[in-house]
């Protein structure tokens, strides 16, 4: 039976329904499905999915927008019932994500955001417009493994640099892994500022991410 449930889960997420992957979710809740195993064999193959194809070409912005409502629509459901099972989502890593200062684009980070929450990663999202400073306050406070930073303008994205520069001048380099992204930053950039990974997409920084606490 359940995996019909976990097919529909995967569907959900990979048509952008939020309201039937939480209707989903409460099914399994009520059917006794251990909440971990429907994230896990569920909900993430739909995200996976979707990032394959979103890389393939075969899907693009938009559908990864609503693969990570759906996503989000289900955790809200799954995660008070991960809770009170004593169950924990294995957490892969802390990463403090923002975009910074000077610059309020919202989209790409956010849908980062989404991205590494819905494949297991703790994220604090520190919103647009980010002082280089509390990019380092936060990354101490939580303990943080990655800091990834946003940057949409070429006038802002030297500031990227100023975060990295305010992490190694506080000690918490090499411990905290950098990743930045935006429209104009590019590969090359991110090694000219020392960062640990770039990602021109929001697939592609999970996959950095991922790479980056292995490392």
């Amino acid at each position: 039976m359940s995996q019909e449930l976990f097919d529909a889960m995967k569907q959900s997420i990979v048509d952008g329904d939020p309201d039937l992957a939480a209707e989903l979710a409460r099914k399994a809740v009520a059917q006794g499905v251990n909440p971990l195993e429907a994230l896990n064999q569920g909900f993430v193959p739909g995200v996976n999915y979707v990032g394959e194809q979103f890389s393939a070409g075969e899907m693009f912005l938009p559908d990864l927008v609503i693969a990570g409502e759906a996503m989000k629509a289900a955790v809200a459901v799954l995660e008070p019932e991960l809770a009170k099972s004593g169950g924990q989502r294995e957490v892969l890593g802390k990463v403090v994500m923002g975009t910074i200062e000077g610059d309020i684009h919202e989209i790409g980070k956010t849908l980062v955001v989404t991205m590494l929450s819905a494949t297991g990663f703790q994220v604090y999202d520190l919103g647009v417009d980010v002082p280089v400073m509390k990019f380092v306050e936060k990354a101490r406070e939580v303990n943080a493994d990655i800091v990834g930073i946003s940057a949409l303008l070429t006038t802002t994205m030297v500031k990227q640099k100023d975060v990295i520069e305010a992490l190694e001048d506080s000690g918490l380099r090499p411990r905290v892994k950098v990743m930045v992204g935006g429209a104009p930053v590019t590969q090359s950039w991110a090694k000219e500022i020392g960062a640990d990974g770039y990602s021109e997409d929001a697939v592609g920084a999970v996959a950095v991410a991922k790479q980056l606490v292995g490392s």
